[in-house]
């Protein structure tokens, strides 16, 4: 016991020593400060005597403890990350892991680990395709926030979370919260939606989960990074109050619920001040209004300064060799050593990082890569997120679930043959088994395009063994219309490649794809479209289609799931996270702002809906969208009675009963909203709440739902405070944000004035 306490610090110096001693050359190379490079380092503290190694001590204590006991060098190391692939002419860290999103060096003297990161929300991503890693990938975050489910976001967390820490990440970059003000955002199938409850509890459960594996999550991207085009220098523009009951709104709620261990600040300005070194967002309104205690990393190469940003709140720059220069390397060893930055500020970004270590169990559980993986057992865990996702947008004379005893379905388009459709970007997730198809799209990031290998033709065939199950490519259109005019029912999977640093041109389906199902749909009236789509589209062919199941981007068992739901194996259950408009002219914004062609000119975007994000503005506007927020169908029906109020502490209680009146057990979400009656709201109404009940035939369960107050109040900006105005609010109980048999009870508010 003994000598194994003396041994082991000497272990630690010695490879400590090592690895400084590989990283000189790259460091001298990219005129970084000497520090990363020095090998006379002071000797390691014993292990006896590491006070911030007692797991009895609160994590903030132990920060304390532990910054204590480091040198000045040792502080700056902390601030300042790597990438972990080469990039352009810049090598990556030797003890990076290789075709990672990041690396912080540790202190091995004091036995603090160095940070390892990675990308992103739906699993463990790759940043280079010669050699990824192939993991398992949940389907796209709008998927899972269309699940409504707040344990399937929690389980589809802890999964990836612990492919994560099996491959030897502490950090994961997956906490993606931005609200989908624009549609065609190319990033929205990273996300959650548009409304701010509903996007902030889904992302803080898979927050949840990723921590519960002792990895730090990430809270992303801080703030209003709500559209790719122009993303590096575009102003976002909203009011104070209009942000925080919106946009930040959902962002509070996160941190609230699920205390991610790192928050990422954003490429984009925001009123002028861009995100990563913005006072506004990272002092007052993260800090200081909303205490959080971890720490603000930047977006790679989102940092534009050295003083302005470490003095307003960024703690730690990410993968320096994406900015300009290592802002946080020599610059800011000066900036503290003038004055400039206050040695307090260079102190208290390193505790927030080490705090955050500790809080999360990254200290205490080191990672190390070959962990086992579970391929099998995650896969359902993807298909199961992936099913209870998809939702049925139309289903006209129940030609859904497919029925037994057809003689012949026709499959066309989308590669449906071989796969399912992924995003791209940072957060692809490379398949097991590699792409399902290859040589598509962009030959570089954010492409290529990727297929995950899971067949939906092959799961279709092996659910009518007694049928002519045949594939068409969909290319020739008129010949895929001729292939389906005998069939009993045709599959028409159409597809919209969306990915990180593009936005979709626009809300249409690409190459011809309408006319594609138009065609089908006038050969074959019996004509199922499943959409492959990063977020909402155009329908101009849905009058004349039998049927709409919205797969998303269905990950790794996404074939599998997509036949259970087309035969019925599985209730859809799916209700949409996003309004999808009739036309681009009904949006707050026709024309995307910006030149995707030239990002050599500023400008601004003018989100004048404020917090109308959504279907609040198609509610404050009169539109009627093609298929509202909240709409989803079922193979069974479901009916609702009692609904009641009661309020208690503050805090306003809505009851009611959920009975299915169909024939086939089933999930439904019955959705909650508030509409004041004399006082003024960005608009008519707002979700308050929800659940997810799966009722067998005949069942009824009694449903209870608590409305956080902030849902009822306006934000005052004068007093930062949440005011609720004395009087009568109608609650609908409904289907949809569109639903028109709703429900409803009227009740009456006392004024009320608080700061959460």
């Amino acid at each position: 016991m003994n000598s194994e306490l003396n041994l082991r610090p000497l272990a630690i110096a010695l490879a400590a020593a090592l690895t400084l001693a590989a990283a000189t050359v790259i460091v001298v190379a990219a005129g970084l400060p000497a520090y990363a490079a020095e090998a006379a380092m002071p000797a390691a503290v014993p292990v006896a005597e590491r006070t911030w190694m007692d797991t009895s001590l609160s994590a903030d204590r132990r920060a304390e403890l532990a910054l204590k006991a480091m040198t000045q060098k040792e502080k700056l190391s902390w601030v300042l990350g790597w990438f972990g692939s080469d990039f352009g002419d810049k090598k990556r860290n030797p003890a990076a892991l290789p075709f990672s999103a990041g690396y912080i060096p540790g202190t091995p003297r004091l036995g603090l680990p160095a940070l390892f990161e990675t990308d992103a929300g739906l699993g463990v991503a790759s940043q280079a395709t010669k050699t990824p890693r192939e993991r398992t990938s949940l389907p796209s975050g709008l998927a899972t926030a269309a699940t409504w489910d707040r344990e399937l976001a929690y389980n589809g967390g802890a999964m990836i979370g612990a492919e994560a820490r099996a491959s030897g990440f502490n950090v994961m970059l997956a906490g993606g919260v931005n609200l989908l003000r624009e549609p065609r955002n190319g990033r929205n199938f990273e996300y959650a939606g548009e409304d701010p409850l509903l996007a902030a509890t889904m992302v803080a459960q898979q927050i949840k989960g990723i921590q519960s594996n002792h990895v730090i999550a990430t809270m992303k991207h801080f703030a209003v990074n709500d559209q790719e085009t122009g993303r590096f220098i575009l102003d976002a523009r909203i009011g104070d109050a209009e942000n925080r009951m919106s946009d930040l709104l959902a962002f509070q709620m996160v941190l609230e619920q699920s205390d991610p261990g790192s928050v990422m600040c954003a490429y984009n300005r925001l009123n002028g001040a861009y995100a990563c070194e913005s006072d506004y967002l990272l002092n007052q309104v993260l800090k200081k209004d909303w205490g959080y205690k971890g720490y603000v990393m930047s977006d790679w190469g989102a940092v534009h300064s050295t003083v302005a940003a470490a003095n307003n709140g960024l703690d730690q720059e990410s993968a320096w060799e994406f900015d300009k220069t290592a802002y946080f390397g020599v610059a800011l060893e000066e900036a503290v050593a003038n004055g400039h930055v206050p040695q307090a500020r260079l102190d208290n970004m390193v505790f927030r990082i080490l705090r955050a270590m500790f809080d999360k169990g990254v200290v205490d559980h080191p990672v190390a890569e070959g962990g086992a993986i579970d391929f099998a057992a995650h896969a359902v865990v993807s298909r199961t997120d992936a099913e209870e996702g998809m939702v049925l947008l139309k289903n006209a004379g129940g030609v859904l679930p497919l029925k037994a005893g057809a003689k012949k379905i026709v499959v066309i388009g989308a590669h449906a043959d071989v796969g399912v459709l992924a995003g791209g970007g940072s957060s692809l997730v490379y398949p097991v088994g590699g792409s399902a198809v290859t040589g598509i799209g962009p030959a570089s990031w954010p492409g290529p395009v990727v297929y995950h290998p899971s067949s939906p033709l092959k799961a279709i065939q092996a659910r009518a063994p007694g049928a002519s199950v045949v594939y068409h490519d969909g290319v020739d259109a008129a010949a895929a219309a001729r292939a389906a005019a005998d069939a009993d029912v045709v599959l028409v999977f159409a597809q919209q490649w969306t990915g990180e640093s593009v936005d979709a041109a626009s809300l249409s389906l690409p190459d011809n794809q309408d006319a594609l199902i138009v065609a089908v749909a006038k050969a074959n009236p019996k004509t199922v479209v499943v959409l492959e789509t990063g977020g909402p589209v155009l329908m101009p062919w849905l009058g004349q289609s039998a049927a709409v199941l919205q797969a998303w981007y269905a990950g790794t068992g996404g074939g599998e799931a997509i036949a259970r739901v087309l035969f019925g194996e599985v209730n859809p259950s799916g209700r949409l996270p996003a309004t999808f408009p009739v036309s681009a002219s009904q949006l707050p914004r026709p024309v995307l702002d910006g030149d995707p062609k030239d990002e050599s000119k500023r400008f601004t975007v003018d989100y004048h809906e404020g917090a109308a994000v959504g279907y609040k503005w198609f509610d404050l506007k009169g539109l009627k969208p093609l298929f509202p927020f909240g709409h989803g169908l079922s193979y069974t029906q479901f009916a609702y009675s009692g609904l009641a109020a009661s309020q208690k502490d503050g805090k306003l209680q809505l009851r009611f009963k959920v009975t299915n009146t169909g024939a086939v057990k089933g999930k439904d979400v019955p959705q909650l909203y508030v509409a004041p009656q004399g006082a003024k709201w960005e608009a008519p109404k707002r979700l308050a709440g929800w659940d997810k009940v799966e009722l067998a035939p005949g069942e009824s369960r009694e449903v209870s739902v608590t409305v956080d107050p902030r849902l009822l109040a306006m934000y005052d900006s004068g007093s930062k405070s949440w005011r609720i105005a004395k009087g009568s609010y109608k609650v609908q109980l409904a289907r949809s944000a569109a639903d028109a048999d709703a429900a409803s009870i009227n009740l009456t508010l006392e004024a009320r004035t608080f700061k959460p």
